[in-house]
This record gives C-alpha cells, structure tokens and sequence, in this order.
C-alpha cells in the first residue's frame, strides 16, 4: 500500500497545475486519471481530423453511381500524391491524380482520372494489365525486364511520343524495386483495340499488355493529354510486401 500511496502522490505532484473540474460520475481525487482522459481526447480528435480531410475530399468527389473508386484505394494514392509534392517530385500545384485498381476485374472501368480541385472524375476507364500478370484478374507483378507484367507503385507522367502502339505517354517509376525500371522497361501508356467492352464481350476479358496500362483507342489521346507533364499515376494491388514497403505509403 505504501508503494501504491507513493505513486499515486508523483501522479499527483506532476498533474496538479492541470487540474480539471471533476465531471459526475469521477471521483475528484482521480486528477491523473482526468489528464490522461484528456490528453487521449485530444489525440483521438487530432486523428479523427487529419482523416476527416481525406474523408471530406473523398466525398466531395462526384463518382459516376456504381463506378466509384473504393475508398480506401484513394486515400493510399492521396498519401502518395502528397508525399511526392514534398519531396519536390511534383509540383505544389499539382491537382490530378490518376488511379488504376488492379485488385478489380479488367472486365471494369478501375482507371480513374480525378482533379482534386475541381473534385471531379474527369475520366474512368477500362484499363489493361499485363499478360503475365493475370486472366480477368491481376495477381503477379514484376519490376523485372521481359517479365510482361504489370509494375506497383506510383509513377510520374513524362512526355508523349508516338511509337509502335501509336501515341503513348512515357511513364517514370517513383518506387524502388517495384516500379523504377519502367522506364527501361518502356512501360508506357498507349491505346489499344483489345481494350474495349466487345473484347471482353467475347473473349469473358478484355486484352492484355506486355505489362503496360493500356486503355481504350477512342480515349488514348483525352487521357494522355490531360495527364501528361508530370502529374501523378497510381498503380494499386493489396499486395502487402508493396504497402509495407512503399515510402509514398508512409504517414
């Protein structure tokens, strides 16, 4: 008991000059116990507004009813998005951010093109994974040479070029060991006939890529000339190994 009193008296020593007014239902001489409620109050509301930011903006986004970006997948790519700015890596004012959810069908419109200032999808489209990657659905991913597989992570858009697949945009990977050697890679954004709802229509999937984000012919140039010149894509997967690891990722 003496140990007890002992303690109770330093608990009592450190919190008196923060004294609060006993509330019905607490004993006025549990003072510790007030501050640390408090100070676990102020924490919980601290929290609760830095996500109510990404919540509000989320929210403030007009989707297209039944083609929503799942929430989650967003407030990943907005960290990213925001982590790039700071680290000089986009500009301040940079305000589109462009999502590709491969843990969905390809047979569904998971590209999104969205402006955070204007909080309005400007684009949500099919989008096509690598051959190697997966059937209907995307499962493996390299950052590997002739793999023909899709790469995670975020990139930063580049200039155009016309090439082999048409106009394409040329894309830089910002995370190492997932998606840094796209470049050498020539991942790149292109068209592509094979990605389109009769495709998938008659082969139960739309076309594959050798690994790049193909999207369909009649969007190719819309797309790629609202998001080239450095602006932020996010390539999403719940691989675990690429979320624990990727430092856009980090709070």
């Amino acid at each position: 008991m003496k140990g007890i009193y002992s303690l109770l008296g330093i608990v009592y020593m450190v919190t008196t000059s923060f004294y609060l007014s006993p509330k019905k239902g607490v004993e006025t001489n549990e003072t510790g116990t007030r501050k640390i409620e408090k100070l676990t109050g102020m924490k919980s509301e601290k929290t609760a507004g830095t996500v109510s930011s990404s919540e509000a903006l989320y929210k403030s986004i007009t989707f297209e009813e039944g083609h929503e970006l799942n929430e989650e997948v967003f407030f990943k790519a907005l960290t990213g998005f925001e982590n790039l700015k700071k680290a000089g890596l986009l500009n301040q004012d940079a305000h589109l951010l462009t999502v590709c959810d491969f843990s969905m069908s390809s047979n569904t419109k998971r590209l999104w093109v969205i402006d955070t200032q204007e909080k309005k999808v400007l684009f949500n489209s099919l989008v096509a994974h690598g051959k190697n990657t997966g059937e209907e659905f995307a499962t493996n991913f390299s950052n590997t040479n002739s793999s023909l597989q899709s790469s995670l992570g975020f990139y930063i858009t580049d200039a155009t070029y016309n090439g082999d697949n048409g106009y394409s945009l040329k894309l830089l990977g910002m995370d190492k060991g997932f998606n840094d050697a796209a470049y050498k890679r020539a991942i790149v954004m292109h068209g592509a006939d094979y990605v389109s709802e009769d495709f998938a229509a008659v082969h139960k999937r739309i076309g594959r890529s050798w690994g790049c984000p193909a999207v369909p012919r009649d969007l190719t140039q819309p797309i790629i000339n609202t998001i080239k010149g450095r602006n932020c894509l996010f390539i999403y997967y719940p691989d675990q190994n690429y979320l624990s690891r990727s430092e856009w990722l980090k709070a």
